[in-house]
């Protein structure tokens, strides 16, 4: 949010006050302040919607009416409207039914709770797939998956394969902490050297997750509903943070538990012969 600020107030530096000083009769200066302009900006970014016109191309337009609709995760409009020059009206595709008296919802797009946060000023309900934490580790120099040493994570509730070597978590993340471990081993089969070293894996893996809860401090439970909107949005989505935080410990940990079983399992199968 803060670079967002930063990023308009430079916009804003551009344009003003040279063309208050250059036509004022365009542009007074009692109505081109910062704080108009950032009212300008918001209503831009939080009601505009790309519509498709007759000659083909797509232009970002503020819309009456069509501004009001809400955005949903699961919404009957996924596409930009078109403009329908014989009935003079602008039409929306509906991706699926919508019954008189029902609110309509459309996409905004695959957008973060945070970035609808920023720029729409509310959280949506429900599981939100574009939600991510980002999580930095050092890479090392035959990192092939990725040049940096970014990786996002999601809620794992989200991922259905928590099987052994997967635990619902994200396999660029896991391949290059398997990397960095042990780079030699070959994954993927139950073999003692490989559980062993799945278990420090995860053991770092968990680690990681503990500093970032413990960064995002014990769980605020004040009166919510006397608080100010924005506050609570805060306070809401830090608890979605940590709620995503706790099923990434949540699946170390169960994948802790596969991991031991299944190496008592060698070991037992190797004392037998």
């Amino acid at each position: 949010m803060k670079n967002l600020l930063q990023h308009l107030r430079g916009q804003y530096g551009e344009l003003f006050p040279s063309l208050c000083d250059d036509h004022p009769d365009i542009f007074p200066r009692e109505l081109y302040t910062w704080e108009q302009f950032l009212w300008a900006c918001e209503l831009w970014y939080s009601n505009s919607m790309n519509v498709m016109f007759p000659d083909g191309k797509l232009r970002t337009c503020l819309i009456p009416i069509a501004g009001f609709l809400n955005h949903s995760l699961h919404p009957h409009i996924l596409q930009y409207g078109k403009v329908d020059t014989a009935a003079n009206s602008l039409k929306f595709r509906l991706s699926r039914p919508c019954s008189a008296g029902e609110q309509c919802f459309l996409s905004y797009g695959h957008f973060s709770s945070s970035h609808l946060i920023s720029f729409y000023g509310f959280l949506p309900q429900g599981d939100n797939p574009y939600d991510i934490i980002p999580v930095d580790i050092d890479a090392t120099e035959d990192d092939s998956i990725t040049s940096n040493s970014t990786h996002m994570v999601r809620g794992t509730w989200l991922l259905r394969n928590h099987n052994i070597f997967y635990y619902g978590l994200p396999l660029p993340l896991l391949d290059h902490l398997r990397r960095t471990q042990s780079p030699k081993l070959q994954y993927n089969t139950l073999l003692q050297a490989n559980l062993e070293n799945e278990m420090e894996v995860l053991g770092r893996l968990r680690s990681i997750f503990d500093c970032v809860m413990e960064s995002l401090g014990a769980a605020d439970l004040h009166d919510r509903e006397n608080t100010s909107w924005d506050v609570r949005l805060a306070v809401e989505f830090k608890d979605l943070q940590r709620r995503i935080v706790s099923s990434i410990l949540s699946s170390c940990d169960t994948g802790l538990k596969l991991l031991k079983n299944e190496w008592c399992r060698c070991l037992a199968e190797d004392s037998r012969g």
